[in-house]
């Protein structure tokens, strides 16, 4: 399949396999090539681009949606992701992921888009680990945690449903979000949610959490409260860390290796999550 998504990029140039799994996504010259995983929704794709397309400044637009042997196809012009030299150079863009996000959630979703797809993230985070065989006494914390969690709020934002810092890329000079698989209405406070949860297990360092914030909250970001933004934050990002959590131990387990050290700091938020919980009831 490889080749046949270079073929539809329509470009000459070295072809790179960015990422295979659920998805495949090839490079070739200067257009990237998603193959989406099968049986996803044509409808909610095709409502995702277009909203997408209204968007300029704040995503990157789509150049064309196909279809190849049953998978949907979405074709983008390639932008420049963010590098290992630049965490290491401390130019992360936490400011402009901030910025970013608060646009995006200054917007209403659009009539006849589907739900966010972050709470149903978490849900198949938790099939995931059901299913990879991991031990009793590792998973036990894990779900502990996801029995404390509330239902995910309901949300009339636009947000996009799977934030990370790998969804910036530079193109012509700015910095755009990417990937609209999850782009919804919902609670815009799940887009901080991942880097809150890794603030608290200890894996995002306090400065690089405060630009973030403040930059958020500078560009006019509504997704939580200046004086206690830990208000709006705290239910999603214990989901964030249950689902982070879930998903770095079931990798693990179906590679056979013990969970690395990430895995047990996020373990350990998990305890702690539970710990709070019965000290409140």
């Amino acid at each position: 399949m490889i080749e046949e998504l270079a073929r539809l990029a329509r470009r000459d140039g070295p072809v790179t396999v960015l990422k295979k799994g659920r998805v495949l996504v090839v490079r070739a010259g200067d257009v990237v090539v998603k193959a989406h995983p099968p049986g996803t929704d044509e409808r909610a794709l095709r409502a995702r681009l277009e909203a997408v397309r209204d968007l300029p400044g704040i995503m990157l637009p789509p150049l064309g949606l196909e279809r190849l042997d049953g998978r949907l196809v979405t074709i983008w012009p390639a932008g420049e992701a963010l590098t290992m030299a630049d965490v290491d150079a401390g130019t992360t863009p936490w400011e402009e992921g901030g910025r970013l996000l608060a646009l995006l959630h200054a917007r209403p979703a659009p009539a006849g888009l589907p739900p966010a797809g972050g709470p149903a993230r978490l849900a198949r985070a938790m099939a995931d680990l059901a299913a990879a065989g991991v031990p009793d006494d590792v998973a036990a914390p894990i779900l502990a945690a996801y029995a404390t969690l509330p239902p995910a709020r309901d949300g009339g934002a636009l947000t996009h449903g799977d934030w990370h810092l790998g969804q910036i890329v530079r193109y012509d000079g700015a910095w755009l979000l990417i990937d609209p698989d999850d782009l919804g209405g919902g609670d815009p406070a799940w887009d901080l949610a991942r880097p809150a949860a890794w603030y608290a297990a200890g894996l995002l360092g306090p400065d690089d959490w405060e630009r973030f914030l403040t930059s958020y909250l500078a560009a006019g970001g509504t997704a939580v409260s200046r004086d206690d933004p830990w208000r709006e934050l705290d239910a999603p990002a214990r989901a964030l860390t249950v689902q982070l959590t879930a998903t770095a131990v079931a990798t693990a387990a179906k590679s056979g290796n013990s969970p690395d050290d990430a895995a047990q700091a996020l373990l350990s938020a998990c305890g702690r999550i539970v710990a709070v919980a019965k000290a409140g009831t």
